[in-house]
């Protein structure tokens, strides 16, 4: 028989690996093909960037999400998708990811961290895109052909949260998805062109590198916005920023938007001591004021 101490470290273990940080799920999507002229020679990789000074993930070949639970007592139905950044070439995992995901299970939001597909690399992604990044012909066609697929990636992740919806105890018309960098950019190609399974009911593009150009309409059933970058981005993304922002206004859609003086390009949910750390609690506030914190 168990003496009494054994029972109850048998049930501090019980609940430890039943928490959601030892029950994540990952999640293998049924996306679009990769072509054959892609391939992926390297397996995919998760390693620490000297160069960027963060935890990356490169060389993603089929598309994934882990599921971040909220405590079911703070669940509030609502789902977001969290894409990361690092130029199509990595993904920026822990400050555009899983810290993302932690805010939102803290707020009883259901997090859906995605790694869409990222163009082949070597042994260091974080070090080819440092080089090929200055020459834009270059690196696009290096990435290019990546593009579609990870936009598809993140169509077909709406299109799963929204078809499993009472599985994770989301309400069908509470699933947003934000995108960093290029990240951001998966996330305005799912903005710009949806079905209606796979529209998001709000994004939040976050010094997003693509968001369609000059000549793009807003569609029609254009969801709310929460649009954030810095004054000081490297890469000039805050003047996308601000042309979304006006696009959007000017077509009596509902976007916000937060132009942060300071902060640089890829700050995530890092903490720098600079006005963009709060921009995490100006998004809780914007997602209170449409009632998808209740």
């Amino acid at each position: 028989m168990l003496k009494m101490k054994n029972l109850h470290l048998l049930a501090f273990l019980l609940l430890g690996f039943s928490s959601p940080a030892f029950s994540q799920k990952v999640i293998e999507l049924n996306s679009i093909p990769s072509p054959s002229e892609i391939k992926w020679d390297r397996p995919e990789r998760q390693y620490f960037s000297q160069i960027w000074q963060t935890e990356v993930v490169t060389n993603v070949s089929k598309p994934t999400m882990t599921v971040h639970l909220p405590d079911p007592n703070l669940a509030n139905g609502t789902a977001l998708i969290i894409a990361p950044g690092g130029g199509f070439m990595a993904h920026s995992i822990n400050s555009e990811g899983n810290w993302v995901a932690d805010w939102a299970t803290k707020h009883g939001i259901t997090a859906f961290v995605l790694k869409y597909r990222l163009a082949p690399s070597g042994e260091d992604a974080t070090a080819e895109f440092m080089q090929a990044v200055g020459d834009r012909e270059g690196f696009m066609k290096k990435v290019g052909t990546v593009i579609p697929l990870a936009v598809a990636d993140g169509r077909a992740a709406i299109e799963y949260v929204r078809s499993h919806a009472a599985e994770y105890g989301i309400k069908s018309d509470r699933i947003g998805i934000m995108g960093f960098s290029a990240g951001g950019g998966v996330v305005g190609g799912v903005v710009y062109d949806h079905t209606p399974t796979s529209r998001p009911d709000f994004a939040g593009p976050v010094y997003s590198a693509l968001q369609g150009d000059g000549t793009t309409p807003v569609p029609a059933d254009a969801m709310p916005l929460f649009v954030v970058c810095s004054a000081d981005d490297v890469f000039g993304f805050q003047n996308q920023s601000a042309d979304i922002f006006k696009k959007w206004n000017a077509a009596g859609k509902p976007v916000e938007l937060h132009i942060y003086e300071k902060g640089g390009h890829g700050f995530g949910a890092k903490k720098q001591g600079m006005p963009s750390d709060k921009w995490l609690d100006a998004f809780g506030e914007w997602l209170k004021s449409h009632g998808w914190m209740n």
